[in-house]
């Protein structure tokens, strides 16, 4: 069960920013945790509703999107920004990680350089970062 966080930066003239978070689950219920019985809500599902509920009143758009296919490090969630760096982070769960989540996306979303600031970032942020990604628009250096 993997998901996606995005804080996105309106770019239009003379508008602030509004931040808005993707999280995502694994649309198809396929993901879940060995030994969880059948109906069981999978753990993907119950962090994209605790990080809705966390986003609540910040100004941050909480929605679900498809597994991000990183089983190894599951739950996942992906987090990006127009102008930004995206950032992959895993090792995540449902009842401890919705909070950190949104304080991080709060805090990418602030970022004048379109990195999060590793100084003020939640610990499980640091230490479930599996990918920091460029953006598509990024201009190489050359040597």
């Amino acid at each position: 069960m993997e998901f996606r966080l995005a804080a996105r930066r309106n770019l239009a003239v003379g508008r602030a920013r509004r931040p808005a978070v993707d999280v995502a689950h694994d649309a198809r219920g396929t993901c879940r945790r060995p030994g969880d019985p059948e109906d069981a809500p999978r753990p993907g599902l119950l962090l994209a509703r605790a990080t809705k509920r966390a986003a609540e009143g910040t100004g941050l758009n909480v929605k679900r999107i498809r597994c991000l296919a990183n089983c190894n490090r599951a739950l996942s969630c992906a987090m990006r920004r127009d102008g930004g760096w995206a950032y992959v982070f895993g090792g995540l769960e449902p009842d401890r990680d919705a909070e950190a989540l949104i304080e991080g996306a709060k805090l990418f979303a602030r970022a004048e350089d379109g990195l999060m600031p590793w100084r003020g970032r939640p610990e499980v942020l640091k230490r479930g970062l599996i990918a920091r990604v460029p953006p598509i628009d990024f201009p190489e250096e050359s040597e």
